[in-house]
């Protein structure tokens, strides 16, 4: 699965309105400075904290 490098252009993180970088192994948009990976499903981010998974300290990017 890939995600629209321009949609990825667009899309920020509800919570600190910092860019998100696509993890395609798999298949989340993650928000290092939230420390939250947001799921894709059927193509679609879902972009809801609530659904999002928190990171380990060993997944974030500094």
């Amino acid at each position: 699965m890939a995600v629209d490098p321009k949609l990825l252009e667009l899309l920020v993180c509800p919570l600190t309105k910092t860019p998100l970088r696509f993890e395609q192994a798999k298949g989340e948009l993650v928000s290092d400075a939230a420390g939250l990976a947001f799921p894709i499903r059927d193509g679609v981010p879902v972009m809801i904290v609530s659904e999002a998974r928190s990171l380990e300290e060993a997944e974030r990017r500094k």
